[in-house]
């Protein structure tokens, strides 16, 4: 039997990081399948994906994660081992506007999203029918100034029950604590259009028309307590012109969060994503 697993680390740049690994996996008789690395020469970082096959079935993730310990030790490597069969489970969190969710449920259904969508959870029950036709279970959390502090309790229980390794919020509109967006570091992703902070507030499009724009975008990003201003995963512009109405612009925007916003998850969920202080390696 053979065993697929993927390695991503991070570690100051000097000779011997990428023969250290390559020889840790000859050692073990592993194949590499695909390898990326970027040097960043600027902070002195080097940034690795390494996805490789191992044909020894006793060669399990637990024993290579004990034999390259000493390994990363030695170079200070920050990394992650992991099985690239297993996909990760993920928690969407959404209000009433659905074509972020519905892009989502369509896209893990054929098959075409690498994760496994165990739950999504609203601040409001008008989904719940679609969500659960999908055969996705539905939790309905609702928030209200007095409520938040419980209802982000109760969210961070059913991430525990659903054993969530991601947390995706296509277009949930609560901002969440500060407290729980460190403990969701890393791993809770953000869709908004990339008209922030220009057209910040109500009716943003409304507010693109009036000044003529002819770029409409959407950027997916971790979230952080600094509100809409985590480290950016992906970003998707559509060209638009004199004739697009105020409508026109909320359609064409939408279809560009669906677009970043499912690239992202995607990318998270292969191991392409690897944090770099408040920017992003992405090994696409």
């Amino acid at each position: 039997m053979t065993g697929r697993y993927l390695l991503t680390l991070t570690c100051s740049e000097r000779p011997g990081v990428v023969h250290a690994v390559t020889s840790f996996l000859v050692r073990y008789g592993c194949d590499i399948t695909e390898h990326q690395q970027y040097d960043d020469t600027e902070h002195g970082s080097v940034f690795l994906r390494t996805a490789f096959t191992a044909h020894d079935a006793e060669l399990t993730l637990d024993r290579l994660h004990t034999a390259f310990a000493p390994v990363a030790a030695a170079f200070g490597m920050e990394w992650q081992l992991w099985d690239a069969g297993a996909r990760p489970r993920v928690l969407v969190m959404v209000s009433k506007f659905d074509h972020c969710l519905a892009d989502l449920l369509y896209r893990w259904r054929s098959g075409a999203l690498d994760a496994e969508l165990v739950l999504v959870v609203s601040n409001h029950p008008d989904l719940a029918g679609t969500v659960e036709a999908a055969g996705v279970p539905y939790a309905h959390v609702p928030v209200t100034p007095d409520t938040k502090p419980r209802a982000e309790a109760r969210l961070l229980e059913l991430i525990e029950e659903h054993r969530v390794d991601l947390v995706v919020l296509a277009r949930y509109m609560q901002v969440l604590s500060d407290d729980l967006c460190k403990r969701l570091e890393g791993r809770a992703i953000n869709i908004h259009h990339s008209f922030l902070p220009s057209f910040a507030g109500a009716k943003p499009y409304h507010q693109a028309y009036r000044r003529g724009v002819k770029f409409v975008g959407a950027t997916a990003h971790y979230v952080t307590a600094d509100l809409d201003e985590g480290p950016i995963i992906e970003q998707e512009v559509i060209r638009v012109d004199h004739r697009a109405t105020p409508e026109d612009l909320v359609t064409v925007g939408r279809d560009a969060e669906r677009l970043a916003l499912a690239r992202a998850v995607n990318w998270h969920c292969q191991g392409r994503v690897l944090l770099h202080g408040k920017r992003t390696v992405i090994f696409n």
